[in-house]
């Protein structure tokens, strides 16, 4: 703990020095939640930018929620993009999702303003925010809706989310109560992902992949101890593997959710190692 706060007052002292733009809008007359920021290194220029989907189970949350990421991309020659989005149950999860691919969409027509190339875009989030970016990286019609498409995608980095199957983690979670004559749970996945089967199809990643679709790369981060998200990042990967993208599933033992998220960018890291492996061999391409 003592380490990743030294780390993070580290970061928070160099961010300021950086050119940092805060709470920039994506929507014109939008909501107070349709802001974005942008980390970008001295003197950026045609730098490949990473669009980061915070967490928070889809009700909470905030595009300040990087810790070490923005520090640590622009170290290795990015732009850092993280953005807000409405929130449940203010809206419905398609209109949350679309306000991701508006981001996206304002980050293709406006990062190079800030150094950016909006042709190669690495595209991350932790928990739902890693629902997110497996979505938007798999179902093209988000990004098709704002004009772009996959082919600025060179990768995609969901850390720990637990809804790439839908229908998977809605079986899971609601026989573990059953058999143990416990309740149900009052706004589940079921409830949050609209309430019928067609949509929580519609909601997973898994639904939308196929060969020669031009799916990016995929490095898949989960907890190793956590059963929940350990099978849905097999899932996924396998999934994505048996279509023919480039696929690396990695668990990160001796940490928790929020650890494994917060602790990416910290030396000697083993995600963070897994990290640097992936963004070098997309950038090689």
């Amino acid at each position: 703990m003592k380490l990743v706060l030294l780390a993070t007052l580290a970061f928070a002292a160099t961010a300021f020095s950086q050119n940092v733009k805060s709470n920039i809008p994506y929507m014109e007359d939008g909501h107070a939640r349709h802001v974005l920021d942008v980390y970008s290194p001295p003197n950026a220029k045609n730098l490949p930018v990473v669009f980061w989907i915070h967490g928070g189970g889809w009700q909470q949350g905030d595009k300040s929620d990087v810790a070490l990421k923005p520090q640590w991309f622009m170290d290795k020659g990015f732009v850092f993009l993280a953005m807000n989005y409405r929130l449940l149950p203010e809206v419905d999860m398609g209109t949350l999702t679309r306000d991701v691919a508006k981001a996206f969409g304002w980050m293709e027509k406006h990062i190079a303003e800030y150094g950016g190339d909006p042709k190669r875009v690495l595209v991350g989030g932790h928990s739902a925010g890693a629902q997110l970016a497996a979505l938007l990286c798999t179902d093209d019609r988000y990004l098709k809706a704002e004009g772009a498409s996959f082919d600025c995608l060179i990768g995609c980095v969901p850390v720990d989310g637990d809804t790439y199957d839908v229908p998977a983690i809605i079986e899971t979670a609601e026989t573990r109560l059953r058999v143990h004559h416990l309740p149900p749970r009052v706004n589940g996945h079921r409830e949050k992902f609209g309430g019928t089967p067609e949509k929580h199809i519609d909601f997973s990643a898994v639904t939308h992949i196929a060969k020669g679709k031009g799916i990016p790369p995929f490095l898949i981060l989960y907890v190793a101890a956590h059963p929940d998200t350990g099978a849905q990042a097999a899932r996924l990967g396998n999934a994505l593997k048996e279509a023919g993208v480039p696929t690396t599933v990695f668990g990160g033992k001796d940490t928790n959710h929020s650890k494994l998220n917060n602790d990416l960018g910290l030396p000697d890291d083993p995600a963070t190692k897994a990290l640097d492996t992936f963004v070098s061999s997309v950038l090689k391409k």
